[in-house]
């Protein structure tokens, strides 16, 4: 009967650990699960049209923060207060190209998202394009120069092993 009893005990403190185990795991599930990670959520729009306005704005200016982005579509304190400009200046009475023109003279072309084609940024319009042209007529060029070479013209490759004997050509 002695056995029986001790078995018994252990069985019990087995399924109380497993209990606990199982206590501590959905503890951890509650905790990494908690509202700590929750954002606050956006307010609701009070004006849908207006709303609407500030994001057609809102997608020709950049985000001087992450500068490959609008400010309609970053999340950095600076775009959110832009926008909140842009807001206030619509609430006013300005016009779109009021605002544009204000941001414009403050932080000037680079907030624009499409530059205006002016000879002072022509460079950001056509500066991708011919160093992608010169790039590739110089390697076309470098590459015809040595296709002209003879081989014996060419130094050997000093760095192959004895074991590569058998793949170095001989003239």
């Amino acid at each position: 009967m002695a056995e029986g009893a001790v078995s018994g005990a252990a069985r019990s403190r087995t399924r109380a650990l497993a209990r606990l185990g199982w206590l501590v795991l959905l503890a951890a599930v509650l905790l990494a699960s908690s509202p700590v990670h929750a954002k606050e959520a956006a307010p609701a729009v009070e004006d849908p049209v207006l709303e609407a306005r500030v994001m057609k704005i809102a997608a020709e200016l950049r985000c001087l923060v992450c500068q490959n982005q609008t400010i309609a579509d970053s999340h950095a304190d600076l775009a959110v207060d832009l926008r909140r400009q842009v807001r206030e200046a619509l609430r006013r009475g300005d016009s779109e190209r009021q605002i544009i023109d204000y941001m414009t003279a403050r932080y000037g072309d680079f907030v624009l998202y499409r530059p205006p084609l002016r000879a002072d940024t022509a460079l950001l319009w056509f500066g991708p394009t011919v160093l992608l042209v010169a790039g590739l007529a110089t390697l076309f060029l470098i590459l015809r120069r040595r296709s002209r070479l003879a081989a014996d013209r060419f130094e050997p490759d000093d760095d192959l092993d004895a074991d590569d004997e058998h793949v170095r050509i001989r003239p």
